[in-house]
């Protein structure tokens, strides 16, 4: 299954998300700093990342810019309470691969993060 970092400015969204993938087999690693978030997936191999679009001292955005700086290759589910088309649009051409609306549906969730990771896998396929 698939290392999964997620990060959110509050504890309850992550620890949510962290309970939902964790049943699902995943391992994940839940972050409530951007600075820390960022050290971790510099030093260790992430997946996916989950991110909320407004955190404490940078968007989720710009942490996502940062993420693929670390590894172009990591695939990015964008969190948000406040959905705009400037947002969506912002996110997906810094290379999010989809968007989900808070408060989060458990369904959606997983539906969307199989589906991430199913284009991952097939994206390797491709460049074997």
């Amino acid at each position: 299954m698939a290392n999964i970092l997620v990060l959110d400015d509050v504890l309850d969204a992550t620890v949510l998300v962290g309970k939902i993938l964790t049943k699902r087999g995943h391992t994940v690693h839940t972050f409530t700093e951007e600075e820390e978030a960022l050290s971790f997936a510099a030093a260790n191999t992430v997946d996916l990342a989950i991110l909320d679009i407004k955190l404490k001292k940078m968007s989720g955005v710009e942490v996502l810019a940062e993420l693929k700086k670390i590894n172009a290759k990591m695939q990015a589910i964008m969190l948000t309470g406040y959905p705009t088309v400037e947002t969506a649009r912002e996110a997906i051409n810094l290379g999010a691969d989809e968007y989900c609306v808070k408060p989060i549906d458990r369904q959606e969730l997983e539906d969307k993060v199989e589906k991430v990771l199913k284009s991952k896998a097939k994206k390797s396929q491709l460049t074997i």
